[in-house]
């Protein structure tokens, strides 16, 4: 098989080579070569010690030269070049106790984590793959290397990074790297919640967001999102549902686009179901007031992960406004782009969609119906161009501060007034027709 390696990726395994050292690719960028997929970045693993590579280059920067790699600046781009290694023993289900430089490709190898990011390539030698990665890519297959609670021992995270893989290759987990993942995941609780984060997110954004039930059915969940296992252990007993709680979120995932806050957004829509659930006389399932609590729930747990503030407001947002009835009609949609927010608004409408999708076929033609005719109200009041929030307003509070108007409350409360008298008239909004009012 060949590689088509760039040519800064090339240059450097070529220097390498020509000092008399080993060099290769190596890793995720080997795999997704392989795949067809343009890699996000190329890591070099080399038989040089990191002085033996820092006296090959002019421009180095050590990024971790504790642990072997040293990064070569090639034109303003960086790249990884990590010293053949051999990892001791680890102590915190995540960093080992020692590192030991080696001389072999293999024993490198063997420390990684699957087969499918455990092979090597440069143009001397070809494809390396010692433990069968390109088996396991053609039957689809996340395995460890060697054995399976070695690999999670020495780093927990990396069972949810077998779901994350899984999820993005649309592979299955083998039975024993499985089996492995059931018996350790409590040892994720030793990970950062900086970590598990950005594992997180990756599987959320993938081809497979639904493929986080594989993480409920292997314990995963239970130690760094509980919440989803009360929702996966959540029935809807109710016309507008087919699904319990959880399938029902991970069915939604699947029905909106593969971007972080729109699929965050869908995780936690209904995150709020299983504490609010009443069933009535029927035996039919109520959640009346989830997406407050909902919100509450999300704000906590997305600050648990360390998320940033901005995706914290935007997610909650989404969670506290999906279940809102908008009326149909043009004042309606103008006040609900208002209440919710310009940048929010058309978020809802692609949550409601996925929504809709994700639930029973119970008057689905008709909610789509008025989703629809929402999305056009929209669509045209955007070209129109009509005032929903303060700023579109036509006078501003240096306007009515010049008609006399004491600066402070009274501008704050006269401009919320006008802002309501052009959502119901949006033609009033013109800047001598707002001020006459002002005046009267």
């Amino acid at each position: 098989m060949r590689i088509k390696l760039p040519d800064k990726v090339h240059k450097i395994i070529e220097i390498l080579q020509a000092a008399g050292y080993e060099a290769y690719a190596v890793g995720g960028c080997v795999r997704d070569s392989v795949l067809g997929r343009e890699p996000n970045d190329w890591d070099i693993t080399t038989s040089a010690k990191p002085e033996e590579t820092k006296a090959l280059f002019p421009r180095t920067i050590d990024t971790g030269i504790q642990h072997g790699t040293v990064t070569i600046m090639m034109d303003r781009e960086g790249f990884e070049v990590t010293t053949y290694r051999i990892d001791g023993e680890y102590e915190d289900s995540r960093h080992p106790k020692e590192v030991i430089f080696t001389a072999s490709l293999r024993e490198d190898l063997k420390r990684r984590d699957f087969t499918v990011n455990a092979m090597a390539y440069n143009e001397q030698d070809g494809l390396v793959d010692i433990f069968g990665g390109m088996r396991d890519m053609e039957e689809g297959v996340i395995r460890c290397v060697g054995d399976a609670g070695e690999r999670f021992t020495e780093d927990a995270l990396r069972m949810l990074r077998a779901v994350r893989f899984s999820a993005q290759l649309g592979y299955r987990i083998e039975e024993s790297t499985a089996k492995a993942m059931k018996k350790l995941a409590p040892a994720l609780r030793k990970i950062s919640a900086e970590r598990i984060q950005a594992e997180l997110v990756k599987l959320v954004v993938s081809s497979h967001p639904d493929y986080l039930r594989i993480a409920y059915e292997t314990g995963i969940t239970k130690e760094i999102l509980p919440e989803f296992d009360l929702c996966m252990e959540t029935p809807q007993n109710n016309p507008h549902h087919c699904y319990n709680v959880g399938e029902h979120i991970l069915h939604s995932m699947l029905e909106i686009e593969a971007d972080k806050v729109l699929r965050l957004g869908m995780l936690f829509h209904d995150i709020g179901k299983p504490q609010t659930m009443t069933v009535d006389e029927e035996g039919i399932t109520h959640n009346k007031r989830h997406p407050v609590v909902g919100q509450e729930m999300t704000r906590n747990i997305l600050r648990r992960l360390k998320f940033d503030n901005d995706t914290i407001d935007k997610v909650s947002k989404l969670v506290l406004y999906h279940d809102q009835r908008i009326p149909l009609t043009d004042v309606g949609v103008r006040r609900a782009i208002n209440r919710m927010g310009e940048d929010i608004f058309p978020m809802i409408l692609a949550v409601n969609r996925a929504d809709i999708r994700a639930q029973s076929d119970y008057q689905r033609e008709e909610k789509l119906r008025k989703l629809a005719y929402i999305e056009k109200t929209y669509t045209e009041i955007c070209k129109r161009k009509e005032a929903v929030s303060l700023k579109d307003l036509a006078v501003n509070g240096s306007d009515l501060i010049a008609l006399g108007i004491q600066p402070g409350r009274q501008i704050g409360e006269t401009l919320r007034e006008l802002l309501e008298l052009v959502l119901e008239n949006p033609e009033l909004n013109q800047k001598e027709e707002l001020l006459k009012r002002c005046r009267r």
